[in-house]
């Protein structure tokens, strides 16, 4: 009777484990390079033969807890964004690849969920100044803007950042200690992350404070000047699935490498802002993109 019934639970976990890897669940963040970095991982696994259900739109917490209950399957995440928001760390890691191993590493040990290669660009915070202002003046990195700020010509220019990157302890303050930017607290102007770039395109500030892959750097032609000093945290993406549908599987590893050999900083920018100024679905600029390259028909 004993064998009988573990035969029977064996039967009925494996009717179940079928049942859960015939199909894949994809997330997407909810804003635009969530959605077109999603749609790129759903339309290359139905490309292979994989099913796929999308839930896409949901915010990072939300998302992120239905990935660890088994709701959602696979997403792309942030190597930063875990390593501060989802495990509670304070310490900065300024090696990308570090940063990577180690976030994969917890959550592997932890939640049972695989980091997938990193892709090659990072979302993260940065100043840009207008591409004519850096041309003129030879500034390409912040160590040239603070040699231009402590030289004199720099003076007066104004910076703009949102309120929170003002108040922050590793905000706009510190960025000017790091790399010793003379320049009066009174010269930073805060206003919403959005309005920084128009305003520094209309002349009202000279530096602003950006995400690095923001359409609007393109749509107002700015320069994102270098970190030299390796000082904003690293936010470079990652496909991110559960080990159970790995597993079930093994191919997706391959399947999702285009994300890493053919995304950069640069493309993610124009993606985005096909998007955001071309108006057209971020679905439709998946499937152009990979179409293009030859992964999709």
């Amino acid at each position: 009777m004993k064998k009988i019934v573990i035969s029977v639970l064996f039967i009925l976990f494996g009717i179940n484990y079928i049942y859960a890897a015939e199909k894949v669940v994809v997330g997407a963040k909810a804003f635009t390079e969530g959605y077109i970095l999603s749609s790129m991982v759903s339309l290359l696994l139905q490309e292979n033969g994989i099913k796929v259900v999308e839930k896409f739109g949901l915010s990072s917490f939300p998302l992120r807890k239905a990935m660890e209950t088994g709701q959602v399957d696979a997403y792309v995440d942030y190597t930063g964004t875990a390593w501060a928001a989802y495990f509670g760390h304070t310490e900065n890691i300024y090696d990308p690849e570090e940063l990577f191993d180690l976030v994969a590493k917890e959550d592997l040990e932890k939640h049972n969920i695989v980091w997938l290669d990193m892709i090659n660009f990072n979302n993260t915070y940065g100043l840009a100044v207008r591409s004519s202002f850096a041309r003129e003046n030879g500034i390409h990195s912040l160590s040239d803007l603070a040699d231009y700020i402590n030289s004199g010509k720099g003076k007066d220019l104004i910076f703009g950042v949102n309120p929170e990157y003002y108040e922050r302890s590793d905000g706009i303050f510190a960025v000017m200690d790091e790399y010793d930017m003379n320049l009066p607290r009174k010269n930073v102007r805060t206003m919403e992350a959005g309005l920084t770039y128009e305003a520094l395109a209309r002349k009202n500030i000279d530096v602003a404070m950006i995400y690095s892959t923001d359409a609007q750097i393109l749509r107002f032609d700015l320069v994102i000047l270098e970190d030299n000093k390796s000082f904003f945290p690293h936010y470079n993406p990652s496909v991110l699935v559960r080990k159970e549908i790995i597993d079930a599987y093994p191919e997706i590893k391959e399947i999702l490498k285009p994300l890493t050999l053919y995304l950069n900083e640069d493309i993610i920018i124009r993606l985005n802002y096909l998007v955001d100024f071309e108006g057209l679905e971020p679905e439709i600029v998946a499937r152009k993109y990979l179409h293009g390259l030859g992964f999709i028909k």
